[in-house]
């Protein structure tokens, strides 16, 4: 049987933590994210992104470049041989191939996303030295499977002039960076144990990472019954390793109305009148499950569909993906 990367729907890493929310900032002390940095002289910046177009992280890239108005180029990688990436030891999605001047390779989507914001914003540094911050570093998570982790990726590396004006006050950096860490260590699990819950919904996921990925007639058929069949086992697996319920869907809605009372009633974003980091990693991750049952449901037993519907319209106005 042929090894099939399971990140099309299935991340990894570490189990829930505990945030906090600045809410109740007032309006005025809030960012208009996006709208701070000065515009990139056209094909300045060159890049290349390398996805499973259902993967979650894949998907909070996507939605970072489009928001920003970045044009970049898709490269769809097949999940079962990954050929596209070859070049790459770093063999999981996604990649970000960037050339300001030189080509460089980013890893990790929430290190692409900082590095990529902070050249936004400051043109201090030249991109290599910016990408220099995120080092990579070995750590074993608690299964004993030794790990690439990145530091400082949720840090964006401004001068002083530089975060106050994209943080008028420090709580604003702090709940961003801290609901961007909620997204990845938290939120991002809880897509496969319920988009996996039945075998239903299971074989409706595989049919729809079929039709959207990269495969071959037989590989296709393959993923598709196969696939649906180990990860509905997969997703059981995940579910005890994330203490969730046996009704799945309570900690999706839980967690999503969580996200809801943390952007509150005074403010269209976390971000203020426009999406921030936080917005856009949570809409990110969010937007995989569309079209399938999960996504449904959240959106009738939850009260996240304003805020989401927000985000669909800005990221639509910018969308440039070639």
């Amino acid at each position: 049987m042929l090894p099939m990367d399971k990140s099309a729907f299935c991340p990894c890493g570490p189990s829930r933590p505990g945030y906090g929310s600045a809410a109740e900032l007032p309006a005025l002390l809030l960012p208009l994210a996006g709208l701070n940095e000065p515009q990139l002289p056209a094909g300045s910046l060159q890049l290349t992104l390398y996805q499973y177009k259902t993967c979650p992280f894949c998907s909070k890239v996507r939605a970072f470049l489009d928001y920003h108005g970045l044009p970049y180029e898709i490269v769809e990688v097949n999940p079962i041989m990954r050929k596209e990436i070859k070049f790459s030891s770093y063999r999981k999605v996604p990649i970000l191939l960037a050339n300001a001047g030189s080509p460089l390779q980013l890893n990790d989507s929430s290190v692409i996303i900082s590095a990529i914001k902070t050249y936004l914003v400051s043109r201090r540094n030249s991109l290599e030295e910016i990408v220099s911050f995120y080092p990579a570093v070995k750590t074993v998570t608690e299964q004993g499977k030794e790990v690439l982790e990145y530091e400082n990726k949720y840090w964006l590396m401004l001068d002083e002039k530089e975060t106050k004006r994209v943080y008028p006050v420090k709580e604003v950096r702090v709940e961003e960076m801290k609901w961007r860490k909620w997204a990845d260590d938290w939120l991002v699990h809880l897509i496969s144990p319920n988009v996996y819950r039945t075998p239903k919904e299971a074989l409706a996921s595989f049919d729809y990472i079929v039709r959207e990925g990269k495969f071959g007639t037989l590989e296709g058929l393959f993923a598709k019954y196969v696939g649906a069949v180990a990860m509905f086992f997969v997703s059981k697996r995940l579910k005890k390793r994330h203490q969730l319920r046996d009704d799945v869907r309570e900690d999706l809605y839980e967690a999503v109305n969580e996200w809801v009372k943390a952007v509150g009633k005074n403010r269209l974003f976390m971000g203020g009148n426009q999406p921030n980091l936080a917005d856009l990693a949570v809409y990110g991750v969010l937007r995989v499950m569309e079209g399938l049952e999960a996504f449904d449901d959240m959106m009738v037993h939850t009260k996240i569909q304003p805020w989401y519907q927000r985000m669909e319209e800005v990221i639509e106005k910018t969308g440039v993906a070639i």
